[in-house]
């Protein structure tokens, strides 16, 4: 059926008239001559007077157009039959570590090397943009954990905001906890069965107001699901006279521990062939049934009366600019 999505806005119908009589008249030069057969002589001319020209043929154009902008405003829309939607998929949170050790370019990337945060960008990108039906949103942490995007259907502004998180973003630090904690707030008013965080970090937590173990069990209170993901390779670092491993500050034990408790799994990513079998994994996470929701097909027509409207508009202006055609009569 026909319909007007804020039909309330026709109120506005009767504002020019309103205004016209609320607003004080414009004050006039009392020096100028009064002449009192001024109607006589333009028709003697052939021209109008003021009184004329705002006469109801004059003014018609513009009661057409204030006419159509309202109705535009209204939104005039073809609304259709109440139709039942069953949506599937998840509300799944990406915890990204952007802290200062994410900038150690042991990964590689087609044959060449790159740091840690690029290799999550040009991988976790796709993944984000794969999952259909379901709402993603971003967590950027480092001494601290922030909300980069909200849960949303808007799968490409998400992988937008994780191709421009810059290393340092959020901290040099890394704030396991408060990201756990973070997450888990974020999805506990989600559906139950469709709650969950993927943590991907290349330390251990060394900062934040929460404690790793503690956020855990409030994710498992809420029921959220936490995968977490180590990254790093094994490669020998030679600083000074010692070596030492790339990955010698991830805390694999934790963040197996976090995944064991909330019913998650754990993976460690230690290039990019085993970064990509990881996002293959979770690609495949089963979606869920939502709750039964109503939909209706809405096509909006506003773009009709607003186009009259701005049509008409350019018309009377060119009319006004270019004296010949005030005199245009038709064959």
């Amino acid at each position: 059926m026909f319909d007007f999505a804020w039909p309330w806005l026709f109120i506005l119908l009767p504002l020019p008239w309103l205004l016209r009589w609320l607003l004080p008249a414009a004050k006039q030069d009392t020096t100028a001559l009064n002449v009192t057969f001024l109607e006589e002589l333009a028709a003697i001319s052939g021209q109008t007077t003021y009184a004329s020209r705002t006469s109801w043929p004059t003014l018609f154009p513009w009661i057409f157009i204030w006419l159509s902008l309202v109705i535009a405003a209204a939104r005039p829309q073809w609304v259709g039959d109440t139709l039942p939607s069953q949506p599937t998929g998840r509300d799944l949170l990406m915890a990204v570590d952007t802290s200062g050790s994410m900038q150690e370019s042991d990964m590689t990337w087609q044959g060449r090397l790159v740091d840690r945060l690029s290799l999550i960008k040009k991988l976790f990108g796709p993944f984000i943009e794969s999952r259909h039906g379901d709402r993603v949103g971003l967590i950027l942490f480092g001494s601290n954990a922030y909300l980069q995007s909200p849960l949303t259907f808007d799968r490409k502004t998400v992988k937008t905001w994780l191709d421009e998180a810059m290393i340092g973003i959020a901290g040099t630090q890394t704030a396991i906890g408060d990201a756990i904690a973070l997450g888990t707030k974020r999805l506990y008013g989600q559906a139950e069965n469709s709650r969950v965080l993927i943590i991907i970090t290349d330390g251990s937590n060394n900062a934040g107001n929460i404690q790793p173990s503690a956020a855990t069990k409030l994710a498992v209170q809420a029921k959220v699901k936490i995968y977490t993901i180590g990254i790093g390779s094994d490669k020998m670092i030679r600083y000074g006279f010692t070596n030492y491993s790339a990955s010698a500050d991830l805390d694999e034990d934790s963040l197996r521990q976090i995944a064991k408790e909330t019913g998650g799994q754990y993976f460690r990513a230690r290039s990019e062939a085993d970064l990509a079998k990881i996002s293959a994994i979770l690609n495949k996470l089963e979606p869920v049934k939502q709750p039964l929701e109503q939909t209706r097909y809405i096509q909006e027509y506003y773009s009709y009366p607003l186009a009259v409207a701005l049509l008409l508009t350019m018309f009377l202006i060119i009319f006004k600019l270019y004296p010949p055609l005030r005199n245009w009569r038709p064959l």
